[in-house]
């Protein structure tokens, strides 16, 4: 089954490749993450996470997003609203 893979997989593995236009990448990397997403839930294994960073990485850059902007930006919206580090469960419906 056609799918997008990394640069090098062609030359690693063989097969037949060709560049997607801009519309055609976009979609197919918003597959990728689903795909890769789903890998690391099915797995648990934490390597997978690198190619879901990958993934996110390509994502970001399609808008003129650099890593290290996009890192920025979670640090800028971790200082105004947290990170997951108090491991807090919210039902706001619900009172103490």
């Amino acid at each position: 089954m056609p799918k997008l893979v990394r640069d090098r997989i062609p030359e690693l593995f063989g097969g037949v490749a060709r560049p997607l236009g801009e519309a055609d990448f976009r979609a197919a990397l918003r597959e990728k993450l689903r795909e890769e997403t789903q890998e690391f839930l099915d797995s648990g294994d934490v390597t997978e996470l690198a190619d879901v960073l990958e993934v996110v990485y390509a994502l970001a850059a399609q808008d003129g997003v650099s890593p290290a902007a996009l890192e920025a930006l979670r640090a800028a919206k971790a200082r105004e609203r947290g990170g997951f580090h108090a491991r807090l469960w919210w039902a706001p419906d619900l009172e103490n």
